[in-house]
C-alpha cells in the first residue's frame, strides 16, 4: 500500500519478492503478514475510491488486521468470466438500496472475522453495458445475508483464509451513503482492483514453484527404484531442469510486469499482467505436477504440501479471469495495435 498514507510504501517491483517468499508456505504467510486475498485488493480499493467515512470504518480495521473482508462478485447462474453478466439487483429505495441475488466462490466469507462484504451488482440494467454495476459496502451482520454453505477446491476448504462461500442476498438493505463513488462505477472498479491482485497471485504463484521444486529434488536424492536414485533418471533431470528454467523465465516477465506497473502504470501494463495470468498458473501447475509424479502415491495425500498446492494452482486459472479470456483480449489487442500501426 501507498506509504505516504497507508502503508509500508513498497513499489510493485519491491513487493514481488517478498510475496515469492509468503508464497512458499501456500495460504499461512499471506495471513500471517496481512497480504492475502481479497483483503490486500479490498484495501486498494477502499483506500482509491472510498470516501473519509467508509476509509475509518473499513480500511483502518483491515490495515491493522482487526478484521477480514471479501469480494462478492462471481455468481452460479451466469458466466461471470464477462463481468457484465452479473443479476445480482441493487436497487434504489428512497434513501436505501435493496440488494438481491445469489453469489458463490467468495473467498473468505466462511471467516467470521470477514466483517465486510463489497457486492456488486447491477443498479441500472437499460444502461449502457459496462456502466450498469455498482458496488455496495456490505456489514456481514446485515439483515438478509444468509451463508448458504462453504465450498471447496478438489476437496481442500481452504480454511487458512476463511475458505470461500455461496452466500445469499435476500432484501439486504443499506443506506445509499453505502455506495462506492457512485452507481454506474461497479464495472470500473472491478478493473482498477483486479490487475494488482493478478500480479500478487503470479508473485506467490512462484514461491510455490520453488518449493514443489525443493520436494521433488528431495525426494529425487532419496528415493530410488530399479537400481538407482530417482535423481540418476533422465525423465527426473529432465523435469528438474525444465523446472529450474520455467521458473527464472516467470520471475523475470512478473519482475518486468511489476517494474512496468511503477514506471508506467497499471493501464501501461495491461498486456504484461494479461501474460503472467497466463503463463504463471499453467506453468506452476506443470512444476507441481511434476513434483507430485515424483511423490509417488505420497504426492496425492496429506502427508506432503503438493496436493493442496496443486488445487491452489488450478483454481487460478480461473480466478481473476480464466486463461481463455485474457488470451482472447491479449490477441484482440495486438490485431488492433498492427492494424492502427502502433509500435
Amino acid at each position: 500500500m501507498p506509504g505516504e498514507e497507508h502503508g509500508a510504501g513498497l513499489t510493485n517491483l519491491q513487493y514481488a519478492s517478498l510475496a515469492e517468499e509468503m508464497g512458499r508456505s501456500l495460504a499461512l504467510a499471506p495471513a500471517a503478514f496481512n497480504c492475502a486475498a481479497p483483503d490486500t485488493g479490498n484495501m486498494e480499493v477502499l483506500a482509491r475510491f472510498g470516501t473519509e467515512s467508509q476509509k475509518e470504518q473499513w480500511l483502518r480495521p483491515l490495515l491493522e488486521a482487526e478484521i477480514r473482508s471479501s469480494f462478492a462478485m462471481t455468481e452460479p447462474q451466469v458466466a461471470s468470466s464477462d463481468a457484465t453478466n452479473i443479476e445480482t439487483s441493487i436497487v434504489r429505495d428512497g434513501a436505501d438500496y435493496v440488494i438481491n441475488g445469489r453469489k458463490w466462490w467468495i473467498t473468505g466469507a466462511m471467516s467470521k472475522d470477514a466483517k465486510i462484504f463489497i457486492v456488486m451488482g447491477k443498479t441500472d440494467p437499460a444502461a449502457a453495458r459496462h456502466r450498469q454495476q455498482s458496488m455496495l459496502l456490505v456489514p456481514r451482520d446485515t439483515p438478509g445475508i444468509t451463508i448458504v454453505r462453504g465450498m471447496t477446491i478438489f476437496g481442500y476448504d481452504d480454511s487458512d483464509h476463511g475458505g470461500h462461500a455461496e452466500i445469499h442476498f435476500d432484501e439486504v438493505r443499506l443506506p445509499a451513503a453505502n455506495i462506492l463513488v457512485g452507481e454506474g462505477e461497479g464495472f470500473a472498479i472491478a478493473q482498477a482492483r483486479l490487475g494488482p491482485g493478478r500480479i500478487h497471485h503470479c508473485m506467490r504463484l512462484i514461491g510455490i514453484a520453488e518449493r514443489a521444486l525443493d520436494l521433488m529434488c528431495s525426494r529425487a536424492l532419496e528415493r530410488s527404484a530399479f537400481g538407482s536414485t530417482l535423481a540418476d533418471k533422465g525423465v527426473v533431470q529432465d523435469w528438474v531442469a525444465e523446472s529450474l528454467v520455467r521458473i527464472e523465465q516467470l520471475r523475470l516477465l512478473v519482475f518486468k510486469t511489476a517494474w512496468l506497473m511503477d514506471t508506467v502504470g497499471n493501464r501501461g501494463a495491461h498486456r504484461e499482467i494479461q501474460a503472467i495470468k497466463i503463463a504463471t498458473p499453467r506453468t506452476v501447475e506443470w512444476i507441481v505436477d511434476k513434483a507430485i509424479q515424483v511423490h509417488g502415491a505420497g504426492g496425492l495425500s496429506q502427508d506432503f504440501p503438493l496436493a493442496e498446492a496443486f488445487a491452489q494452482v488450478r483454481t487460478l486459472r480461473f480466478a481473476d479471469g480464466p486463461d481463455e479470456v485474457h488470451k482472447s483480449s491479449m490477441a484482440r489487442a495486438e490485431f488492433r495495435r498492427r492494424a492502427t500501426g502502433q509500435q
